[in-house]
C-alpha cells in the first residue's frame, strides 16, 4: 500500500518489472515461487492503484486486493519457501505449511461469502473484511508467511523475513495513525533482497573423480 494513487501505480509498475528480472534469472524450477514474488507484491500495488480510483468501496478491485494479501500470499510464501529449501530442513517448514493451508481456507471462506470494502483514509486505505477468530487467523498467517522465511535455513530468505516484519509493524503503525501508508517501500526492499537471493552462488558438486572432503 502506499500514499496515493499514482505512487501505488509507479511502485507497482517498478516492482512487477523487478519480479520480472528475477523469474528471467531463476536457474532452478524450485525457485520460481519465491522468485515471482515481486511480481506478486508489484500486482498487489496496482490493484490498490484502481481501489484509488474508484474512490474505495465494494468493487472487484477490493475483492483482487484482498485475494491477494490474504489467502493468496498464506498459501504462495510457505509453500515457495518448502520447494526451494534445502532437503534437510524440509521437515520443519511443515508447519508453516500447514497453517498456511488452515488460514488460506477460512480467508478464501470469508471472501467468497461476505464483502470486502475499502475507505480511503488521507493517505491510507483502510480494508474491511468480516473474519471470525481473527486473532487465530492472523497467528496462523504470521507463522505461515513470516514463519516460514525464518525457518527455511537461508540468510537471505530470513532478511527477508525480518525486513516483512519490520514492514508490517511499521505500517501498521502508520495505518492507525491514519498518516500515511508506506508499504511500497519495503516491498521494494524485499524486491531488491529476492533479486539477491535469485543471484545466489550455488554449491558446486562434488566430481567423481574428485575425493570428498570431511
Amino acid at each position: 500500500m502506499c500514499w496515493s494513487g499514482t505512487a501505488d501505480l509507479v511502485a507497482g509498475a517498478a516492482i512487477s518489472a523487478a519480479g520480472i528480472v528475477c523469474l528471467a534469472r531463476v536457474r532452478r524450477a524450485r525457485d520460481l515461487p519465491v522468485a515471482a514474488l515481486p511480481l506478486l507484491l508489484g500486482t498487489h500495488q496496482l490493484m490498490e492503484a484502481a481501489v484509488w480510483g474508484t474512490g474505495g468501496g465494494c468493487s472487484p478491485a477490493s475483492t483482487a486486493w484482498a485475494v491477494i494479501a490474504l489467502p493468496l500470499l498464506a498459501l504462495w510464501v510457505p509453500a515457495g519457501v518448502l520447494l526451494a529449501a534445502a532437503p534437510e530442513v524440509r521437515r520443519r517448514l511443515w508447519g508453516p505449511m500447514a497453517a498456511g493451508l488452515a488460514a488460506a481456507a477460512v480467508l478464501s471462506y470469508c471472501l467468497a461469502t461476505r464483502p470486502v470494502t475499502a475507505e480511503i483514509r488521507g493517505h491510507t486505505i483502510g480494508y474491511g473484511v468480516n473474519v471470525p477468530w481473527m486473532p487465530l487467523v492472523l497467528t496462523g498467517y504470521l507463522f505461515a508467511t513470516l514463519g516460514s522465511l525464518l525457518l527455511g535455513g537461508d540468510r537471505r530468505l530470513g532478511t527477508l523475513g525480518v525486513v516483512l516484519a519490520v514492514g508490517a509493524l511499521a505500517c501498521s503503525a502508520l495505518w492507525r495513525l491514519e498518516f500515511a501508508s508506506t508499504w511500497c517501500a519495503f516491498a521494494a526492499v524485499a524486491s531488491l533482497l529476492v533479486w539477491g537471493w535469485v543471484r545466489r552462488p550455488y554449491p558446486l558438486p562434488l566430481s567423481r573423480d574428485r575425493p570428498k572432503v570431511t
